[in-house]
């Protein structure tokens, strides 16, 4: 009972959205990982999908990811809710914080990037995952680098991707170093390094997504 409560307090929340916040930071990396193999050609593209997609441990995996992904919105959505009824009068005048401060665009706004960040992997769910099936003439596997290619080839779905890339970037930006804080993984000494630090990796992530629709737009990736 007092590690539920624990759990349920402001400390708890802190530490639960930032090991689910850490653990998808994780998965978004192994999946940058296999969208960057697109420029090896589609045979590299859909070899690795194959793997993923016929590994027995998929589905475990998915529902383990679901249950980070939920997790950490409903404690997020809850998060909001508690600081939002302890101070019920919005500041007149906002100011972005200099110096040591966290306090940025991107952590006042962390509510808002995640619910855009669901509603883009919804629409990317049904996109990709539910999308059409095409199969490779020479595996018989299914063939997701025909997807990519059908998909990006449309300039509305390449905006789309990049602007939602852009949002993961900042929400990652705030995210990273708030993370890493909270679990006390870092001396405090760190911080600015620490901000700094999540602040290079959160473009980075966001730049190296982004590329890959570009790329296939202009006929890089074929």
């Amino acid at each position: 009972m007092r590690a539920l409560r624990m759990l349920g307090s402001s400390v708890g929340t802190k530490i639960i959205l930032a090991f689910t916040g850490l653990a998808l930071f994780g998965f978004l990396i192994v999946h940058l990982y296999g969208n960057l193999l697109a420029f090896l050609g589609p045979a590299s593209y859909n070899e690795h999908a194959h793997e993923l997609i016929s590994n027995p441990l998929i589905i475990p995996a998915e529902l383990g990811l679901v249950a980070l992904f939920l997790t950490h919105i409903v404690k997020a959505i809850g998060n909001f809710g508690k600081n939002r009824s302890a101070r019920p009068q919005a500041y007149g005048v906002k100011k972005w914080a200099g110096g040591p401060s966290r306090k940025s665009l991107a952590s006042t706004t962390m509510i808002f990037s995640g619910l855009a960040v669901l509603l883009f992997v919804v629409i990317h769910l049904k996109l990709f995952k539910y999308g059409p099936v095409y199969t490779d003439a020479v595996t018989g596997n299914r063939d997701l680098f025909r997807l990519l290619l059908d998909d990006f080839h449309k300039p509305g779905y390449v905006v789309g991707y990049v602007l939602a890339m852009l949002i993961i970037g900042l929400h990652l930006r705030h995210g990273i170093s708030s993370a890493t804080q909270s679990l006390g993984i870092v001396p405090e000494s760190w911080t600015m390094q620490v901000l700094r630090g999540g602040m290079a990796l959160a473009m980075l992530m966001a730049i190296l997504f982004a590329i890959i629709p570009i790329a296939v737009y202009f006929g890089v990736i074929r």
